[in-house]
């Protein structure tokens, strides 16, 4: 199956908690996070299938992560305001240069979907490593 703005708006506006970002994008903004979402699932995990609700909740992600409020502070903005109506602060976390690792951002939802798909397999965003104590 592909993914489609159609199935992705329906899968986010049933399953995701946070979707106003995603339903408040257009068409082609909603292509291109569809795009990069799936690209940045296979290129992290090119063993495994992609299920096309684990590119949808990522897009989600996405569409939150590169919001235009959340572009000022990629963009180095670390605080702004508009006079008499709001103001705006960043977390030095937020900033993320253009090269930032995407794959950081895939939330665990969509782990869990892809290890379900490929026979439950264990995907986490933890890092396993050694520890000396």
């Amino acid at each position: 199956m592909a993914v489609s703005i159609t199935d992705a708006d329906a899968y986010i506006a049933l399953n995701c908690i946070v979707i106003g970002d995603w339903m408040d994008a257009d068409a082609a903004s909603k292509q291109r996070m569809l795009n990069v979402a799936g690209r940045t699932l296979s290129v992290k995990y090119p063993k495994y299938t992609i299920p096309d609700t684990a590119v949808y909740e990522f897009s989600n992600v996405l569409a939150t992560v590169f919001n235009d409020t959340n572009k000022l502070a990629q963009e180095g903005v670390t605080n702004f305001a508009l006079t008499g109506t709001a103001s705006f602060s960043f977390k030095d976390d937020l900033v993320r240069g253009p090269g930032a690792d995407l794959a950081k951002l895939i939330p665990q939802s969509a782990l869990d979907l892809i290890s379900a798909e490929n026979g439950g397999i264990p995907l986490s965003k933890r890092n396993v490593g050694w520890s000396v104590m």
